[in-house]
């Protein structure tokens, strides 16, 4: 954890100061406090306002005095709660959520409104039955043709140990080139993302930008701080990689691609990712619902936004055709890829 430990506590103390002042007590536990305290709230602490105002248009001050239309005090607590997470809506964020006991608000475009490019079926295809592939924690792998490594990263919930690593690294030195699956990836810990992104650097290398609110204002932010990615003390790659990607590629797994694609010797693969590069914080409203929203964004190595994902430098996708014929695409050409790099037919 110490190759990532200075990152981590440089995030963390900003948030102490901020969790102090992030208050719903100037607010009344009613239909309005609720309302002016979720739109103020966010207002002074999202970060992504003036990126969404040049992206698509966003006004904070016109959603404001729209949702506020709505609100008075017959609303049943139901139809607030809908009113309220529609306004949240408005930032297309999958960061930003409104929970209740009864529900939560999730914004889902980002991948809803695209095609999958990944199935379980596709998935079963290509590790075979369970003795066919070997488990680490979450992550599956195993060998392919044209001796191409292939390892499945379905999540970054979950820690990943040196020892791990070691053995992963260990068991691939004869292949060719390595696939890193993490299509349909939602994130995590970017503790973990950065582990599995240590094994393929061999000096402190930069690889992105963190910066947090220091004011109300929208674009009151402190000067942006290099993120330094420092290298595995297990065994390294050395070799080709490609990462798979696709729209449900998302928060820590979009920080991964953003990693990775800043390597000379990496290839991103498939769809373009779903984003989520802001880190989110928690706060309450008066009357209890619990809220959270994206306080802190990560920002490439040329000081440019992720939020709504990162393009690959191979685009494709799996076609109708391609799902009946139980051919994963995207992982054919990512195994074409390094196979012609490799110079094998």
């Amino acid at each position: 954890m110490k190759r990532f430990s200075s990152f981590l506590l440089w995030i963390f103390l900003p948030w102490v100061s901020l969790t102090s002042c992030i208050t719903s007590e100037d607010y009344s536990a009613t239909r309005r406090g609720d309302f002016e305290a979720l739109w103020h709230i966010i207002d002074e602490h999202y970060c992504f306002f003036d990126y969404k105002q040049k992206e698509y248009g966003l006004d904070w001050n016109e959603v404001y005095n729209r949702y506020s239309a709505q609100i008075n005090d017959t609303l049943s607590r139901r139809a607030l709660f809908q009113i309220l997470g529609n306004m949240c809506n408005e930032l297309r964020d999958g960061h930003v959520n409104l929970w209740s006991a009864a529900d939560i608000v999730r914004y889902a475009d980002w991948y809803e409104a695209y095609p999958t490019n990944y199935s379980d079926s596709l998935e079963r295809i290509t590790l075979g039955r369970s003795q066919d592939h070997r488990l680490t924690g979450t992550m599956k792998y195993r060998m392919l043709r044209n001796n191409i490594g292939y390892l499945r990263c379905p999540t970054f919930d979950t820690t990943i140990g040196e020892g791990n690593l070691h053995e992963i690294v260990g068991y691939f030195a004869t292949a060719d080139g390595l696939i890193i699956d993490i299509r349909s990836n939602g994130g995590g810990k970017l503790t973990t993302a950065a582990d599995l992104a240590s094994i393929f650097v061999n000096s402190p290398t930069m690889v992105g930008y963190m910066t947090h609110k220091t004011g109300k204002g929208h674009n009151a932010f402190a000067t942006p701080q290099a993120i330094t990615l420092r290298p595995s003390n297990s065994l390294r790659w050395q070799k080709p990689v490609v990462v798979l990607t696709n729209r449900r590629t998302y928060s820590a797994a979009n920080t991964f691609a953003l990693y990775l694609k800043s390597l000379p010797n990496v290839t991103l693969i498939g769809d373009r990712t779903g984003g989520g590069s802001g880190m989110p914080f928690s706060s309450e409203l008066p009357g209890g619902w619990g809220v959270r929203f994206s306080a802190a964004p990560l920002l490439g190595r040329n000081m440019e936004h992720t939020e709504f994902g990162i393009d690959p430098d191979v685009k494709v996708s799996i076609t109708s055709a391609d799902y009946r014929r139980g051919v994963d695409t995207i992982l054919e050409r990512a195994i074409d890829h390094l196979a012609a790099k490799a110079g094998r037919p």
